[in-house]
């Protein structure tokens, strides 16, 4: 799939390019445009162009066909975007086939059957009313679009985080200005294909290629024609779009970078708290802002918790590749840096040969930590790769400390068969999401997000078309 913008209904390729690299083998994939800060322009020109036109009178009911023909576009075009995300990312085929593209079809499927159930949002009525001493009124709230929507995704699950902005944005009316990562551009480009062929006026979803900084995310992030920003990625990015938004007060919804916890109590099903401890630190070699990077054992099953959990690490095969060669760099220099800082290496901590094609890519080894303290690097910080660190904790109190007792708060595991203790435990874990007995289970109506360096507000459902749409107030004297 060649890269190209899509302005105002329009494939272009305008700007210098730079090379699209396979992270499976290291491979040159073709070439990518880079979006001047005049393709941008002419981006947020077209989204605005869209709101004055058609678009902006469109009925919840038209929209609701349009993220349908959007979800039909995909599903006939399944195995173009399976190749496009896995040359892209490198993961496997698997993961692409059952989570990537069925979820991108499902966000706008949900979204459009959302729209039928409550097609206005909600009319909310109070009679009587009264307006100050005025007299008896009639108040009710009706919801309308934000405007241009500028939505920024990651790397890590390109089609699947796009299309979770994407639906909900277009359900409310909003047009959008979508900029995917410079690593993972081709779905996109693929989706821009789609929704041409599902017949949505011009202008109400653009493409533009690129960079952040002093490129074409900055340009977006920072343009006075854009209503509102959603991003996800880490935390420092988030923090530096933020301060390109202040100038506009463009109201930002963030999904960020975590850190997150473990907590594993002895009277748990040890066999499913190692299973899911596998899942959520290995899948898609840990570039996932869900993945546990730190886990606590009570002590009475932490030597066999670790054993077991080196013994699944070391056996793994077949693991993708991290995205690009520099973030394969930054996740072997925590490696060494843990071991710097003292750490017991019980499996992984190194690159491997693999003695075929796969030595061009930018593979690292699953890797379990243990012995560090809570102040090291390596257990403050956000690798983002396939690695965990486990400590041993022994009470209940302070294995709840130790999960705190960090910057981010995006989603954390419990393991345990106790049920009360579940319910005791998991309202006081600081984070988004609490996971019992279970990891990534998702239903697309519940709220997802992070709290503290983890992110602002929520996304999910009702949720991300609270923040889509905003509310006015309509008051009427009697």
């Amino acid at each position: 799939m060649k890269a190209e913008h899509y302005v105002g209904g329009v494939f272009r390729s305008d700007g210098t390019s730079f090379p699209l690299i396979a992270p499976a083998d290291g491979s040159e994939l073709g070439a990518v445009p880079e979006a001047t800060r005049e393709v941008v322009d002419d981006a947020v020109t077209a989204a605005q162009a869209a709101l004055r036109g058609p678009w902006g009178t469109t009925s919840a009911e038209d929209r609701a066909a349009a993220l349908r023909a959007v979800a039909d576009g995909i599903q006939a075009r399944f195995e173009e975007f399976v190749d496009a995300e896995v040359a892209d990312t490198g993961r496997s085929r698997e993961f692409a086939r059952t989570v990537d593209v069925p979820r991108a079809i499902g966000n706008f499927r949900s979204y459009a059957e959302l729209l039928y159930g409550r097609p206005e949002r909600a009319y909310t009525t109070q009679i009587p009313g009264w307006s100050g001493g005025a007299g008896e009124a009639l108040n009710y709230t009706v919801r309308r679009p934000l405007g241009v929507v500028a939505i920024i995704s990651p790397w890590n699950l390109p089609l699947l985080l796009s299309t979770w902005k994407i639906a909900p944005a277009l359900a409310c009316g909003n047009a959008v200005v979508l900029k995917p990562s410079e690593e993972t551009p081709s779905t996109a480009t693929l989706l821009a294909r789609v929704i041409d062929d599902a017949g949505l006026p011009d202008g109400v979803f653009n493409l533009v290629h690129g960079h952040g900084p002093d490129a074409a995310g900055e340009f977006l992030t920072g343009h006075p024609g854009v209503d509102a920003i959603a991003f996800t990625g880490e935390s420092a990015t988030g923090a530096a779009i933020m301060r390109n938004a202040a100038d506009h007060v463009t109201p930002v919804s963030f999904e960020l970078g975590g850190k997150n916890p473990a907590l594993v109590f002895a009277d748990a099903d040890l066999d499913a708290a190692v299973d899911g401890t596998v899942r959520s630190s290995f899948t898609h070699s840990g570039q996932i802002c869900l993945c546990t990077e730190r886990v606590y054992v009570e002590r009475p099953v932490f030597d066999e918790f670790v054993v077991r959990l080196g013994e699944r690490a070391s056996a793994l095969d077949g693991y993708g590749p991290m995205i690009s060669a520099g973030h394969r760099d930054k996740v072997l220099a925590y490696y060494g840096l843990a071991r710097d800082e003292g750490a017991t290496v019980v499996a992984g901590g190194g690159a491997p040969s693999f003695g075929d094609e796969r030595d061009g890519g930018f593979h690292v080894e699953p890797t379990v930590l243990t012995g560090l303290p809570e102040t090291a690097r390596a257990v403050r910080e956000e690798i983002f790769g396939p690695v965990c660190h486990v400590a041993p904790f022994d009470t209940e109190d302070e294995a709840l400390a130790l999960a705190n007792d960090s910057p981010y708060g995006l989603a954390s595991t419990l393991w345990t068969r106790d049920l009360s203790r579940a319910h005791r435990v998991a309202p006081r874990v600081e984070t988004g999401i609490v996971w019992v007995n279970c990891w990534n289970i998702r239903d697309l109506r519940t709220p997802f997000g992070g709290v503290k360096a983890s992110g602002i507000g929520r996304e999910g459902g009702e949720y991300s078309l609270d923040f889509f749409s905003e509310p006015v107030n309509v008051c009427i004297q009697i």
